[in-house]
């Protein structure tokens, strides 16, 4: 048997970017057993890996110490493997047959190649989640039949990523009228806990629109139904990279990130943005958390309309 460590991010996206390393040695290595480490909003994401041990959930603290917590955790057993995706130095002073300690690109490339260079992977494997037969069965009653569900993330974890509501709205009126590519189509919204304020002003633009509410639903759940969504367009967020990985056909909306690192990953995705490039939105704002509102109000309702119906015709 084999012991291997997984050290993951804190963040949604980034661990579920990483997962496709995390498929790689569990579809590789079968008598291995995991320890995965990961921030506490990503640890639900890991809990179907096969052959899993245990998690251990780092809460961030001052000055690091989450680290040195780690490390109590993890200094008693001789791993095998220890991958690190983190870039820390905890691997190096714990008993490993072998460490593999990511190395981050200092060049502008996908996120996936990225985390994939670690283990020296070529073509980098495609991030996997893994659900519970339970879920998918909540997901069959959440979104019943073929539908088709338009899947919506108004959503990110900061404002200037998101993309205004009203032009979230007039692209739903649109995308799902009688003449646009998906008529009467329901709309799933989605987001996490706290994200109503941003499907809000969606829901009261659109009255007549079918909705699906599922703001706040747990990531495991919404993985599980947005395996079921016919198309999936939202922000530059975790549930983004989600769709994605759950096959999904996925249109990212970027502008003050960087899609060249952060786009979905998969033949069945794309990505768009306004006229701006990452570089002119990044040279003019220095900090762009401490900037009120969006930045992506160059990114117009007929570029994503576009964008959307040429992937939904390329994934038919």
């Amino acid at each position: 048997m084999q012991r291997v460590l997984f050290i993951t991010s804190t963040r949604i996206g980034d661990a579920i970017i990483n997962s496709g390393v995390l498929d790689h040695l569990v579809r590789t290595c079968p008598q291995a057993r995991f320890t995965i480490a990961c921030g506490p909003l990503a640890a639900s994401l890991f809990t179907e890996t096969p052959r899993l041990d245990r998690i251990i959930v780092m809460r961030k603290k001052k000055a690091g110490l989450h680290w040195w917590d780690l490390w109590c955790r993890t200094v008693g057993t001789k791993w095998d493997l220890v991958v690190d995706l983190r870039s820390s130095v905890t691997g190096c002073f714990l008993r490993a047959g072998q460490r593999r300690i990511l190395k981050k690109s200092k060049t502008p490339i996908p996120k996936v190649a990225e985390a994939a260079s670690v283990l020296a992977l070529d073509p980098p494997p495609d991030p996997r989640l893994y659900l519970s037969e339970a879920v998918r069965a909540q997901a069959a009653d959440r979104l019943p039949g073929e539908g088709p569900y338009l899947a919506i993330c108004p959503s990110a974890s900061w404002i200037f990523k998101v993309w205004p509501a009203e032009s979230f709205a007039a692209f739903i009126r649109r995308f799902t009228a009688p003449g646009g590519v998906m008529p009467g189509a329901s709309v799933v919204m989605l987001g996490g806990p706290g994200d109503a304020v941003y499907a809000q002003p969606v829901f009261d633009a659109l009255p007549q629109t079918r909705f699906i509410d599922l703001v706040g639903l747990g990531l495991p759940e919404t993985a599980a139904c947005l395996q079921r969504c016919r198309l999936y367009v939202g922000n530059d967020s975790g549930l983004m990279h989600m769709a994605a990985a759950v096959g999904t056909p996925t249109l990212g909306l970027f502008g003050p990130s960087d899609d060249r690192c952060y786009a979905p990953w998969g033949g069945h995705t794309d990505a768009v943005r306004g006229p701006a490039s990452f570089a002119e939105i990044d040279g003019a704002h220095d900090d762009r958390r401490q900037h009120p509102e969006s930045l992506l109000a160059d990114l117009t309702v007929d570029t994503v309309y576009d964008a959307a119906k040429a992937l939904f015709e390329r994934t038919a």
